[in-house]
């Protein structure tokens, strides 16, 4: 697969973004990374460490009324995301042309809104909600 995009600074906009996302009351998975050169099939794994030549990132977002956003970044410039807004939207967003960590980033901000609205609002509603979730975050798309 061709390297469109650094997962490694991919990874940081997501941590950059992780602590305004839990003062909102939003829950930030762990970001799992796969391995291309792993044998199939691939697992998925927390640690960057264990990750020899990354294909792929992932990051679960979880917030009030069971609403989800779900990605999956692509070192070929592509996410797979699907999100489900907690009452009755919900779906795959189209991805694609994500050539830099600062296209990924503005694109990840709109994904989060589009899910869970404006995080002000939020930030009032359920401040105490926000942590970081100890287990692994699913990563659809990268099975």
């Amino acid at each position: 697969m061709e390297r469109v995009i650094d997962l490694d600074q991919a990874t940081a906009v997501i941590a950059e973004r992780a602590a305004r996302w839990l003062a909102a009351g939003l829950r930030v998975g762990q970001v799992t990374w796969r391995d291309e050169t792993a044998p199939w099939p691939q697992q998925l794994e927390t640690d960057r460490a264990l990750v020899r030549d990354p294909d792929s990132v992932g990051v679960l977002i979880s917030g009030l009324a069971d609403a989800e956003l779900s990605l999956v970044l692509f070192r070929g410039g592509w996410a797979d995301v699907d999100y489900f807004d907690g009452l009755d939207d919900g779906g795959t967003i189209p991805a694609f042309g994500i050539n830099s960590a600062a296209a990924f980033a503005t694109q990840l901000d709109q994904w989060v809104q589009r899910t869970f609205g404006s995080l002000g609002k939020k930030e009032e509603a359920a401040p105490e909600r926000g942590r970081i979730s100890s287990g692994v975050g699913r990563a659809a798309g990268s099975a």
